[in-house]
């Protein structure tokens, strides 16, 4: 059995998407999942599987695309890649809530940050699947598109480490 994280896009943020976590966590048991823990009202569930990534996302998808009456999108994550994500943030001296890991599904193109728009003050660093960003001044008032991850969610470092440590206790047991 292999743990994983599935994170949500835009699922309760700003009032849009509302997705109950005892939903999530009923959709994550329904698609055969075991040991399914919910993190945060914010789309994040951690669980075991013996399908792949690729089954874990396209089950997830279908649960949540019955209930919402619309496409969610899904990433999905080992416990052992979510545990490299936190390991490899280039910003680890700055605060875990200004900086955040944007994954992505599929590869990224190495001129993504390239045709990033709206820079000011923040910075930015390639991944493997993911796009690290360090919002200086927070991500209110910030206008940055990054037009490579436009299908992508972010989560800061902190509920990364969270997350991570939850899928690894998974792998544990």
């Amino acid at each position: 059995m292999t743990a994983y994280v599935a994170l949500l896009r835009a699922v309760n943020v700003g009032g849009t998407g509302k997705l109950p976590m005892t939903e999530l966590k009923a959709m994550g048991e329904a698609a055969g999942f075991g040991q399914v823990r919910t993190y945060i009202a914010s789309g994040n569930v951690v669980f075991t599987s013996d399908k792949s990534e690729d089954a874990v996302r396209a089950g997830l998808e279908k649960a949540l695309e019955a209930y919402a009456g619309k496409p969610v999108g899904v990433v999905v994550r080992t416990a052992a890649e979510m545990a490299d994500t936190l390991k490899r943030n280039p910003f680890p001296d700055r605060p875990g809530n200004r900086v955040v890991a944007l994954f992505v599904d599929g590869p990224i193109p190495k001129d993504a940050l390239d045709h990033a728009r709206g820079v000011k003050e923040e910075q930015l660093a390639l991944g493997k699947r993911e796009i690290y960003i360090f919002y200086g001044d927070g991500m209110a008032d910030s206008r940055l598109v990054i037009p490579a991850a436009k299908a992508g969610t972010a989560r800061n470092m902190n509920t990364i480490a969270k997350l991570a440590e939850m899928a690894g206790a998974l792998s544990q047991s």
